[in-house]
């Protein structure tokens, strides 16, 4: 696992990076003075703690950069002033640590964090078999947009085609679980293609409009929010 630990005083990066190795000794870290630093390395990482208060660039500007590059790192602001937290809801901030960092509640976060990380690397690799009339396909999950349902047959909408199937919507919904919402008695959506959403309405990255009901938006607004907590990027 691979853990990035961006702040501008040497000591906080020192005794973040000496916890984690404490609990993950074989992980690979890295460490940065300055966001514009970070940003300028091509490395992929896992879970990153990010301090707010940088000089030059934020930490909240470094995360809405990192965010626009579509990286699906578990983000963990390190911060002093606890009003600044607000600000981390803007880009998916999985937690924050206040200053000085308490080790048992680092230990704390940071194991939830590596859980949320291992769930996320196997939502990417999960497969589903799909029987149809005269084929059957192996697909990864993370390639299907949406599924719609068309009476007794669903359409399963994805990168490549689409692919009509004899299934349910509950047997599919039970299957894919983790990124699918139901959003509407005839829609399961893949959050990680949502780009917009209103009482009514999914826009996925796609163009497409998807009908949700409106006794489903608390649901799905909650769903949403949790899913980009934990690293999710929306439009991969």
């Amino acid at each position: 696992m691979n853990i990035a630990i961006c702040d501008d005083e040497r000591q906080i990066r020192e005794q973040i990076q000496e916890m984690v190795k404490k609990r993950m000794p074989d992980c690979v870290t890295g460490e940065f003075a300055s966001g514009e630093e970070l940003l300028a390395d091509p490395s992929s990482w896992d879970i990153l703690f990010l301090d707010i208060q940088l000089g030059g660039m934020d930490g909240i500007g470094t995360a809405r950069e990192l965010r626009r590059r579509k990286a699906d790192v578990v983000l963990i602001f390190i911060t002093a002033i606890p009003d600044y937290v607000f600000d981390a809801f803007d880009v998916s901030a999985f937690h924050y640590l206040l200053k000085p960092v308490s080790e048992r509640k680092l230990a704390d976060v940071f194991e939830r964090a590596v859980g949320d990380v291992r769930q996320r690397d196997q939502a990417h690799t999960k497969k589903l078999l799909i029987r149809t009339r005269n084929r059957k396909v192996m697909m990864y999950v993370k390639d299907i947009y949406y599924i719609e349902s068309q009476r007794r047959k669903v359409d399963i909408h994805t990168i490549r085609e689409v692919i009509e199937i004899y299934a349910t919507m509950n047997e599919l919904e039970e299957q894919l679980g983790g990124t699918f919402f139901r959003c509407h008695r005839g829609y399961l959506v893949n959050l990680a293609y949502v780009a917009e959403y209103g009482n009514d309405f999914i826009q996925l990255c796609t163009g497409e409009t998807i009908y949700m009901s409106k006794e489903k938006y608390s649901a799905f607004v909650k769903a949403y929010m949790h899913y980009l907590r934990k690293g999710g990027v929306s439009c991969v």
